[in-house]
């Protein structure tokens, strides 16, 4: 306790300084604006003022994306954990234990079954903030099990992106699930299933050149990142310098490389929409 905080207490007709509420109030990562925390909410965690999309999880996700937030979520396929017995700074068994206490989830990647504009969905969404979103056997498992799941309900498997690439505390082992997911898929499609990708910010290293480039249809949130290496390396790489929106959504829209930048509370519909129309011969 200070100085001044030993005299305030000590004077009682000092009026007592009130606290502003630190969840009250967020910065916008986009234009740095202070925003109140439910007119975020409302807007469904977008900036009123520069459209800026502020990363969310699973759960806020598929209560967005499921018809009237309504969903049920599939259980967490069980992975050996640390099988390397990896160590850094800290054991990897410890950051595992520290990114469940913080989000809550099992691991990176959460799949729920649920309604999308009236048709059944199985959707799976990484979550950033557990340890960047990380690809690692417990995501490849997912990954599979939501696939699966969407051949036995017969409708098509989402999977909203947000990742920073395989997870290094695991290895080749990490690395092995970009095939895995390249099976599933061919196995989705061997079943006349469509394979849907929403890509969000970020979306980086083996998990943009595996699942997350692999959908039969492309979507992005405006304005993510969108890479498969950094921006600097491929700078120092080709020794030129890139343009200013290089790997964001409204680049790769423009070169080609995916089918559409929708925003978020557009996506519920688009996506419904979509269902409809590629699961129109299977209806018939």
């Amino acid at each position: 306790m200070t100085w001044l905080s030993n005299v305030r207490n000590a004077l009682s007709f000092v009026v007592p300084k009130k606290e502003t509420p630190d969840t009250l109030w967020h910065k916008c990562k986009g234009c740095g604006q202070l925003i109140f925390v439910k007119e975020l909410e409302d807007n469904l965690h977008v900036c009123p003022s520069c459209a800026h999309h502020e990363r969310i999880g699973p759960k806020t996700r598929f209560g967005y994306t499921f018809d009237g937030g309504t969903y049920t979520a599939l259980p967490q396929p069980r992975v050996q954990e640390d099988p390397l017995k990896f160590r850094d700074t800290k054991r990897y068994a410890d950051r595992i234990k520290a990114a469940r206490t913080a989000t809550g989830e099992g691991d990176a990647l959460v799949n729920a079954r649920g309604k999308i504009g009236g048709r059944s969905a199985i959707v799976g969404v990484q979550d950033f903030a557990f340890m960047g979103g990380s690809m690692g056997l417990a995501v490849g498992e997912a990954f599979v099990a939501g696939v699966e799941a969407a051949i036995a309900d017969h409708c098509p498997y989402i999977i909203f992106t947000a990742s920073g690439g395989a997870r290094m505390q695991e290895g080749i082992l990490s690395l092995m699930q970009m095939p895995r997911s390249t099976v599933a898929i061919q196995m989705l499609h061997d079943a006349g299933l469509p394979y849907i990708v929403v890509l969000t910010d970020p979306t980086s290293g083996g998990v943009m050149a595996a699942y997350a480039m692999l959908g039969d249809v492309q979507i992005a949130e405006p304005k993510a990142t969108l890479a498969f290496t950094g921006r600097r390396v491929i700078e120092n790489t080709i020794r030129e310098k890139l343009p200013d929106d290089f790997q964001t959504s409204e680049y790769l829209l423009a070169h080609g490389m995916i089918d559409m930048v929708k925003p978020r509370k557009e996506l519920p519909e688009t996506l419904g929409k979509l269902i409809e129309f590629l699961c129109a011969k299977q209806a018939a």
